[in-house]
C-alpha cells in the first residue's frame, strides 16, 4: 500500500483527521499487505462526485472446501475513520451478483460492523474479518451459469478492475413516493397534512414495532385513504423520495442522556435498513431531539449531508414571518426571517429574502438595530406558541412539498453546520437552506450580534458534547 504517492497524498490532506486515518491505514497495511490504496472519482446517489480514496483488493475465503479470492473495494469518505467505508464488491462480466441479507442487486454490501461503526473500537481490519466471515456463510458471488453443468453458486477466484456506482434496485424514480416511520400522533399528522397538499402518489406509513409512538396506525387501515398504505415492515418505504422519520422509543432511564441513547439504539436497527431501500432519497428526521437525532441518522445512514434534514425551526421560522408580517414589517421591507441554531432557548433569528424559487437572489443579512425592537416583538409572540403535533405535521409537509417538486424555497431544517458562520465542530443546527430534488443547500454564513453569536456558541459547544456521550 502507497500511501507516499503524490495523488494519494494530495487527497489525504482534504481529510478531516488525516493523522488517524493514516494510522488507520497502516494497520490494514500490515494485516492485508496486497491491498492497494487508489484514488478515484466516487458517485453519489445524487449523481454528484467527489474524488477519494479507496481500497481496493481481494479477501479470502473459504466454501464448499475451497478457498477463493472475494474482490472488493472500500471507498473512504473525508470524514473517515469516525465514518465507515463505503463497501461494494467489484463483479466482471463473469461474474453474478447473489442478493441476499449483506449485498443488494448492485454490490453494495452492508453488515452489522458498518451499521454499529464508532472508532476507535472500530477498524477496517475488524470489518474484513466479519465480511469473510458472513461471505463463507453466504458466498456474494457467483460464475454465470453457461449451460454446461457448472454450479452457478461457485465463486469467482480472480480479480476485477471494474468500478460500479452505489445503489440497489431502484423502483421508477418518476413516482413521488414518500414513507413516514413511526404509527403516533406525529407521524398520523405528518400523513394526513402531507396527502392534503396533494402532490404524492403512493404514501406509507410504517408502524414499526421497535417504537414507543404508535397507536393511529388501525383507524388508517379502518377507513382508507386514497394512496395511503400501512405497513408494518420497512421493505415497503423501498424507492421513496422521501422518508420521514418520526419514531421514538423512549426508555423510563433516569438521565437524559439514557433517554436519548434509546432513541439512538431504535435509529441504528432502522437508519441502515432505510438508506439500502431508498438510497436516493431524501431523509427528513422529526424524532426528538431533532439537532442530535438528525445528526446520527447522517452518521449511520452515510448519505451526503444535503439529503440528511431535520425539521427544526421550520415552524418557528414560518410563525416567525407570519407575525411579522401581521405587523407589516416583512411585506413593507419585502424580507423574511428565519429562526435558526439549537431547538432549544439558543434559538436566534436572522434576515433574508423571501426564498421563492425563481431569480431571486438568496442571501441573508444582519438584524439592524431599526428592525431589531420589531424582531424581537415578534419573537416575544412566537414564544407563547406550543409544538402540537399537528402543527409539526404541517410544517413537515411544507418540507416535504418542497423538495418533491423542486420549489428551491428556503427553510430553516436541521442540517450539518460545520463550516457556516466559522464553525468548527461537526454539529447539526437549523440553518436557512434552500430545499429542492436534490436535497438542501445551505445558504452562506452571516454576521451576527455578539449575543447571538454568543448562543449560537453555545449551542454548538452543548450539542457536540452531548454527542460525544452517546454510542452511535
Amino acid at each position: 500500500m502507497d500511501l507516499s504517492s503524490e495523488s494519494v497524498k494530495r487527497i489525504l490532506s482534504r481529510y478531516k483527521f488525516r493523522d488517524v486515518a493514516i494510522e488507520e491505514l497502516q494497520k490494514v497495511n500490515r494485516v492485508y499487505p496486497d491491498m492497494k490504496l487508489l484514488v478515484g472519482a466516487y458517485t453519489f446517489s445524487d449523481s454528484s462526485q467527489r474524488d477519494l480514496l479507496k481500497l481496493v483488493g481481494n479477501v479470502p475465503v473459504r466454501y464448499r472446501g475451497r478457498s477463493y479470492n472475494l474482490p472488493i473495494q472500500l471507498w473512504l469518505l473525508d470524514s473517515f475513520p469516525f465514518t465507515p467505508p463505503i463497501c461494494l464488491l467489484r463483479p466482471t462480466a463473469n461474474m453474478v451478483i447473489r442478493e441476499g441479507k449483506h449485498v443488494n442487486a448492485k454490490g453494495r454490501i452492508f453488515l452489522p460492523a458498518l451499521h454499529n461503526w464508532d472508532h476507535p473500537k472500530s477498524s477496517v481490519t475488524g470489518l474484513l474479518m466479519e465480511m469473510i466471515a458472513k461471505f463463507e456463510e453466504e458466498p456474494p458471488l457467483g460464475m454465470k451459469s453457461t449451460g454446461d453443468g457448472n454450479d452457478p453458486s461457485e465463486l469467482l477466484a480472480f480479480v476485477s478492475q471494474l468500478n460500479i456506482t452505489e445503489g440497489g434496485n431502484r423502483p421508477d424514480q418518476s413516482v413521488n413516493k414518500v414513507s413516514v416511520i413511526g404509527g403516533g400522533d406525529l407521524g398520523m399528522a405528518a400523513v394526513l397534512s402531507i396527502m392534503a397538499k396533494g402532490f404524492v402518489d403512493k404514501l406509507f406509513l410504517i408502524d414499526i414495532p421497535e417504537s414507543s409512538t404508535k397507536g393511529g396506525t388501525v383507524d388508517l387501515e379502518i377507513f382508507k385513504l386514497p394512496k395511503v398504505e400501512v405497513s408494518k415492515d420497512l421493505s415497503a418505504s423501498a424507492g421513496s423520495k422521501v422518508v420521514v422519520v418520526t419514531a421514538n422509543a423512549w426508555s423510563e432511564e433516569q438521565s437524559y442522556v439514557s433517554v436519548v441513547q434509546t432513541n439512538v439504539d431504535l435509529y441504528r436497527r432502522i437508519i441502515p435498513s432505510l438508506a439500502q431501500l431508498s438510497p436516493a432519497a431524501v431523509l427528513l428526521i422529526a424524532s426528538q431531539p431533532v439537532d442530535i437525532m438528525t445528526h446520527v441518522a447522517w452518521r449511520q445512514s452515510c448519505f451526503l449531508p444535503t439529503h440528511v434534514i431535520g425539521a427544526g425551526c421550520n415552524l418557528e421560522s414560518e410563525r416567525l414571518s407570519y407575525f411579522l408580517n401581521v405587523a407589516l414589517l416583512a411585506k413593507t421591507t419585502n424580507k423574511q426571517a428565519w429562526v435558526i441554531g439549537e431547538l432549544s432557548d439558543n434559538k436566534v433569528t436572522v434576515w433574508g429574502n423571501g426564498g421563492s424559487s425563481g431569480d431571486k437572489q438568496h442571501a441573508l443579512i444582519p438584524v439592524s438595530s431599526s428592525t431589531k425592537p420589531l424582531m424581537d416583538r415578534a419573537f416575544d409572540m412566537l414564544k407563547g406558541k406550543g409544538q402540537r403535533s399537528w402543527s409539526v405535521g404541517l410544517s413537515i409537509a411544507d418540507i416535504t412539498h418542497s423538495i418533491l417538486t423542486d420549489q428551491r424555497k428556503t427553510h430553516s431544517i436541521t442540517t450539518l453546520a460545520q463550516g457556516w458562520g466559522g464553525i468548527g465542530l461537526e454539529v447539526f443546527l437549523s440553518l436557512p437552506c434552500v430545499l429542492g430534488v436534490n436535497g438542501s443547500t445551505r445558504l452562506a454564513g452571516v454576521a451576527l450580534s455578539p449575543e447571538d453569536d454568543a448562543k449560537l456558541r453555545e449551542s454548538v459547544t452543548s450539542l457536540s458534547n452531548f454527542f460525544m456521550q452517546l454510542r452511535i
